[in-house]
């Protein structure tokens, strides 16, 4: 069986974050969503959990930060261009995410950025050259794979 990711997430407004996620082409899998979770299928094996916050409560007794101040973590998931990058980060701010919470990063052979949904929740998508992946750790501690500008 294939393994799945699932990342839960708790949120202050369910239908704001479930029309977010669509936004940013997640689609809500109603199977397993209710008035207090929504299911967003990201890809055949990456789910975000939408869970409000008394929902998030029947799963730990921690405090649930507000992730507008805090981090607790990153999610990166990758894309096939800096095209496509930019396109995810552009769709996040036109569904109401901020763009660039995060400063963007260009090594030439890797590029990435961020957006936040509209909790706080920090998403980096990030796209390498293949020909960068190809030649493995090795290319790039020898120099032969150096940052744009250095």
């Amino acid at each position: 069986m294939t393994q799945l990711i699932f990342i839960n997430l708790p949120v202050t407004d369910l239908n704001r974050s479930i029309a977010f996620y669509e936004g940013v082409g997640a689609t809500k899998n109603p199977a397993f969503s209710d008035d207090t979770a929504a299911c967003m299928v990201v890809s055949d094996v990456i789910h975000v959990m939408l869970l409000t916050h008394d929902k998030w409560r029947g799963f730990t007794d921690r405090q649930i930060p507000d992730a507008h101040v805090s981090a607790q973590m990153l999610v990166c998931l990758s894309r096939d261009s800096r095209e496509a990058v930019d396109a995810i980060t552009a769709k996040a701010g036109e569904a109401g995410g901020a763009i660039d919470p995060n400063p963007p990063q260009d090594y030439g052979f890797m590029y990435g950025r961020s957006y936040a949904d509209p909790d706080g929740h920090i998403w980096e998508t990030m796209w390498m050259d293949p020909a960068a992946i190809a030649a493995g750790p090795e290319a790039f501690a020898a120099n032969e794979l150096a940052p744009a500008g250095a």
